[in-house]
C-alpha cells in the first residue's frame, strides 16, 4: 500500500481538507490527521517557535489542547514550511480527491484505485486494469468447474461428485483427512481463486477494518474469508462439526460460493477501471491536439523549426497554410482563414487579419501569417480546457459511495448479530455449545454474504447499458445511467448537436434574367478548387441539381471578401457586400430580402457577372430534422433546455427562436460553457450537457450527465458519460426512460437482497430455536444466498422488454 495522507481517526476532515496549492503556497502535513494542506491555510497555530498548519478547525483545536501528543508524528512525517512538495506523478482517489499519494495503490477510505491528477499525454500501462483482468480470468476458468461440481448434479445428466471419486479410487487420501476426493478437488479449485485472484479484496477488506473506515471490500472480504475458512475447517475437521448440520455425510462446504463472489467482484472491477480510463483518454486526446513543433522567425529574419517547449513569449512565429496554430497570440502580419471549430464549435472559418487573437491547436487554412506568442504552456486555452477536464472528472462522487455508507452500517450489523448469536448459543445452546454456536455464527454470515446485494446494481445496469446499445443510447457509467431519471436542465451545443454541423445551400434567387442553374454554375465554377466549408456547400448543390460548371481563368482569392475570375469572356465575381462596393456592383435593391436571410442564420454571398448583380445565395447549417421532436419530448418531460454555442448570436438566435428554446448564450468559449454548467449546478439543477465537438469537452466533463454526438469528436465521446451513436437528440428521452426503468429495477433488487437478509439472519441467528426447534444450517443458507441472486438476477433480465 503506498504512502496516502489521510488519517483514519478523523473521516470528517476529508470535506474540507485538500485544495491544490496556489503558486507561492508549499504542501505540509496536518500533524494531528497526517493530511497534506498548504501554507496559506487559516487553521494554523504556532508552538515552540515552529509553525503548524492544519486542515480544519477541528485539527487545530485538538493539537492546541494537546500539542505533545502530536509533535511525534510532526516531527517525523511534516516537513517545513520551505519544503517543496516532491516531483513526479501524484494519485489520488476519484471519490475521495483530499488522498494524495506518490505511487499508485488502493484508496485507504473506499479501497478505490488510485489514478494520477492529471494523465500524461502518453498513456502509459494501466497496471491496476492489468492485474484485475488476469485475476478475473483466472478465477472465472476456475469457478466455472466448482460450480458443475456443486450444482452440476442439477443440470448434468450424471453425478460429477461420484464420477471424481470413482475416478481416484485407488488412492489414498492421508488418514487425518476425512473427506471425498471431490472435495478435495473443490480445495484444490477454490484457493487459487481465494488466496490469489481475491487477494486485493481480503487485504483491502482487513485494512477497511484496521482503519475503521468500512465500504463494500469489508463485506466482500468478510463474506469470502468466511465461506473459506470454515470450508476448509469443516473438510480438515469435520468432527468438530455437529451431525444435525450435515446432509447425510456431505460436508457443508462453500467453496464455490467464495469462489462466484470473487470472480463477480473481479468483473466489476474490471468494468469500472475501463470506464474511469475513458476521462484519462480524453485528456490524452487534447493533448494530442496541439503541435509538436513551431516555426519561430529569427532577428535576421530566416525560419527555425523549434519544439513547442521552447516557445517563449514574445516570440513571432510563422504559421502556414494547414498547419495548426502552435500558442496563443496575436496576428502581426498577413491574413488568413482558421478552422477554430475546436473552440467555437463553428463550422464556418474566421477571416484574421493584423491585431486579431489566435489560439493554439486551432487550424490555420488558407494564408500564412505572422504571429506574437502571448500565452505558452499552461497558459494557453488548450491547456486550460485539459486542467478543467480532469478536475471534472474527480468532481463526481461515485454511485459506489452512497453503496459504502450503507455498507458500514450493515457489516457493522451483520458483526454485531454473528457476535451476539456466538456468544448466545455458547452460554445457553444445547451441547456441543461451541461447535454449536460457531456454525451458527458461520451461517450468519454467510446468508449476510453480499452476492445478492453486490448484484443488485451491477447486474441491472449491465441489462439497462445492453438495451441502451440496441437503440443506439450507450451509456458508459452506473451514476450516468442513474442521473438521467433526475436531470431537470439540458445544455446544447448548436453546431453539430442541434444542427447538422455542416453547411448547406438553402436559397438561390437569380436576378438580371439569369436562372438558378446559371448562378450556381458561375459559383460552383469559381469555387471548385477552395476547401473552404462555404465553397464546398456550394459545389455539392451545383452537382445535385446538375448545374454545368466551366473553366475559370485570372482566378483571384481576395481573403476576407470573395473570389473572382474570367469564366467564358465575363467578369464574375462571388462574395460579400465589401467585395460588391470594391467591383461597384450595387445591391440595394436585394438588401432587405438578404438582411431577412442573415436573420434566419444565413450566410449570403452575392454573384456579379460584368459588373451587375446576376443572383445571390444563402448557407446554413441546417437543424437535424430530428431535432424539433427531440426538443418537443424533452419538453414534455418537463425539462428546461438551454443552447450554449460559439456561434455568433444572429445564427444563434435563428436557430433558437425556431425550436422555441428556453434559453441561450452565444458567443462563449469553452471555459465560459464549463462555468455557466457550473453555476446551474450551484443553483441545485442536475445537468445534462449534449455536445459534439473539443470545445464542448470541459463542460461535457463537469455536467452531472455528459451526453456526446456519434457524429462528433472523439475527444467529446470520451468525456461524455452517454454516446448518443446516430447523433440523434431524441436518444436522450430514450435514455431517461431507460434510467426511470433500471433505477426501478435496482431498487427492487436491493429490496429482494435486503428482505432475504432480513428474513434470513434472524433464523440463522436461531430465534426460532427456542419454540420451534428450528436453525437455519450452513447448507441452507447457502442455497437462500443462491436464490436471492437468483431472484436479482431474474427481475434485473426484465429490462430487457422494457419500453422506452
Amino acid at each position: 500500500m503506498p504512502e496516502s495522507h489521510t488519517h483514519p481517526h478523523d473521516a470528517s476532515c476529508a470535506a474540507d481538507a485538500y485544495a491544490a496549492a496556489p503558486h507561492g503556497a508549499a504542501e505540509v502535513i496536518d500533524p494531528v490527521c497526517g493530511m497534506k494542506v498548504t501554507t496559506d491555510s487559516l487553521h494554523r497555530h504556532s508552538h515552540q517557535n515552529r509553525v503548524y498548519f492544519f486542515c480544519s478547525s477541528k485539527c487545530l483545536e485538538s493539537f492546541r489542547t494537546a500539542p505533545e501528543k502530536y509533535l511525534g508524528l510532526a516531527n517525523s512525517t511534516a516537513p517545513t514550511a520551505s519544503t517543496a512538495v516532491a516531483t513526479g506523478v501524484i494519485y489520488t482517489c476519484p471519490m475521495h480527491p483530499q488522498v494524495r499519494s506518490s505511487s499508485p495503490g488502493a484508496c485507504p477510505i473506499c479501497g478505490m484505485a488510485l489514478e494520477p491528477v492529471t494523465p500524461a499525454a502518453e498513456e502509459g500501462r494501466n497496471v491496476e486494469l492489468e492485474s484485475m483482468t488476469r485475476r478475473f480470468w483466472v478465477a472465472l476458468v476456475l469457478s466455472i468447474p466448482l460450480l458443475f461440481m456443486t450444482m452440476g448434479r442439477m443440470v448434468l445428466p450424471f453425478d460429477l461428485d461420484a464420477g471424481l471419486n470413482h475416478l481416484f479410487a485407488s488412492w489414498t487420501l492421508p488418514h487425518w483427512m476425512h473427506a471425498s476426493w471431490s472435495q478435495c478437488v473443490q480445495l484444490v479449485l477454490a484457493s487459487p481463486v481465494v488466496l490469489w485472484a481475491g487477494w486485493p479484496f481480503l487485504e483491502r477488506g482487513w485494512k477497511s477494518f484496521v482503519s475503521w473506515q468500512l465500504n463494500m471490500f469489508s463485506l466482500i472480504g468478510l463474506g469470502v474469508a468466511a465461506a473459506y475458512v470454515f470450508s476448509v475447517f469443516a473438510l480438515f475437521f469435520p468432527e468438530a462439526l455437529p451431525q444435525a448440520f450435515r446432509s447425510g455425510h456431505e460436508l457443508p462446504l462453500y467453496f464455490e460460493a467464495a469462489s462466484v463472489i470473487v470472480a463477480l467482484v473481479l468483473l466489476g472491477q474490471v468494468l469500472e477501471l475501463r470506464a474511469r480510463s475513458r476521462t484519462s483518454s480524453a485528456i490524452r486526446d487534447l493533448l494530442h491536439l496541439a503541435p509538436h513543433t513551431a516555426v519561430r522567425v529569427k532577428s535576421d529574419g530566416t525560419d527555425e523549426i523549434v519544439p513547442l517547449e521552447d516557445v517563449a513569449v514574445g516570440d513571432t512565429l510563422r504559421v502556414k497554410p494547414g498547419s495548426k496554430i502552435p500558442v496563443d497570440g496575436v496576428v502581426m502580419e498577413g491574413t488568413s482563414s482558421v478552422d477554430e471549430s475546436m473552440i467555437t464549435g463553428e463550422s464556418l472559418p474566421a477571416e484574421k487579419v493584423a491585431g486579431n487573437t489566435v489560439t493554439g491547436a486551432t487550424v490555420n487554412q488558407t494564408g500564412t501569417f505572422l504571429m506574437r506568442a502571448e500565452k505558452i504552456g499552461s497558459d494557453t486555452l488548450l491547456a486550460r480546457i485539459v486542467q478543467m477536464v480532469a478536475e471534472a472528472g474527480r468532481s463526481r462522487a461515485p454511485i459506489q459511495k452512497l453503496a459504502d455508507h450503507v455498507a458500514r452500517w450493515f457489516v457493522l450489523t451483520v458483526l454485531c448479530i454473528s457476535a451476539v448469536s456466538f456468544f448466545v448459543w455458547a452460554v445457553v445452546g444445547p451441547a456441543p455449545a461451541l461447535a454449536n454456536a460457531l456454525v451458527v455464527a458461520i451461517s450468519v454470515l454467510i446468508i449476510a454474504c453480499p452476492c445478492a446485494l453486490g448484484l443488485a446494481t451491477p447486474v441491472s445496469i449491465i441489462v439497462g447499458v445492453g438495451r441502451g446499445a440496441k437503440e443506439g443510447v450507450l451509456i458508459k457509467d452506473a451514476e450516468a445511467l442513474e442521473l438521467m431519471d433526475k436531470v431537470d436542465t439540458v445544455v446544447v451545443d448548436k453546431t453539430g448537436t442541434l444542427t447538422e454541423g455542416k453547411p448547406r445551400v438553402q436559397t438561390v434567387v437569380a436576378l438580371d434574367g439569369q436562372s438558378e442553374s446559371v448562378v450556381l454554375g458561375f459559383s460552383a465554377s469559381l469555387e471548385g478548387a477552395s476547401e473552404h466549408p462555404l465553397a464546398q456547400a456550394i459545389l455539392a448543390r451545383a452537382k445535385e441539381s446538375g448545374a454545368t460548371t466551366s473553366r475559370v481563368d485570372s482566378f483571384e482569392s481576395i481573403s476576407g471578401k470573395g473570389v473572382m475570375g474570367k469564366i467564358e469572356g465575363h467578369a464574375v465575381f462571388l462574395g460579400n457586400t465589401r467585395l460588391m462596393d470594391d467591383a461597384a456592383v450595387g445591391y440595394a435593391a436585394v438588401a432587405v430580402d438578404s438582411d431577412k436571410l442573415r436573420e434566419a442564420g444565413q450566410t449570403v454571398m452575392y454573384l456579379a457577372l460584368d459588373g451587375k448583380l446576376a443572383g445571390y445565395i444563402g448557407v446554413a447549417d441546417p437543424v437535424k430534422g430530428t431535432t424539433p421532436d427531440a426538443v418537443r419530448q424533452l419538453r414534455a418531460s418537463g425539462i428546461k433546455i438551454v443552447m450554449l454555442t460559439g456561434d455568433n448570436p444572429v445564427t444563434a438566435n435563428a436557430v433558437a427562436k425556431a425550436l422555441a428554446l428556453d434559453g441561450i448564450k452565444a458567443g462563449v468559449l469553452p471555459e465560459e460553457k464549463y462555468k455557466h454548467v457550473q453555476e446551474l449546478q450551484r443553483q441545485g439543477h442536475i445537468v445534462a450537457m449534449a455536445g459534439d465537438g473539443v470545445n464542448d469537452a470541459p463542460a461535457l466533463a463537469q455536467a452531472n450527465v455528459g451526453i456526446a454526438m456519434g457524429t462528433g469528436t472523439d475527444v467529446a465521446m470520451n468525456s461524455a458519460r452517454v454516446v448518443l451513436v446516430k447523433g440523434d437528440l431524441r436518444g436522450i428521452a430514450r435514455a431517461r426512460a431507460l434510467s426511470v426503468a433500471t433505477m426501478r429495477n435496482i431498487r427492487q433488487n436491493l429490496f429482494f437482497a435486503f428482505a432475504y437478509n432480513a428474513v434470513g439472519i434472524p433464523i440463522a441467528a436461531g430465534v426460532l430455536y427456542p419454540w420451534l426447534g428450528i436453525v437455519l444450517s450452513p447448507i441452507i443458507a447457502s442455497a437462500a444466498m443462491a436464490l436471492s441472486s437468483v431472484s436479482v438476477i431474474g427481475n434485473a433480465l426484465r429490462l430487457r422488454t422494457t419500453r422506452t
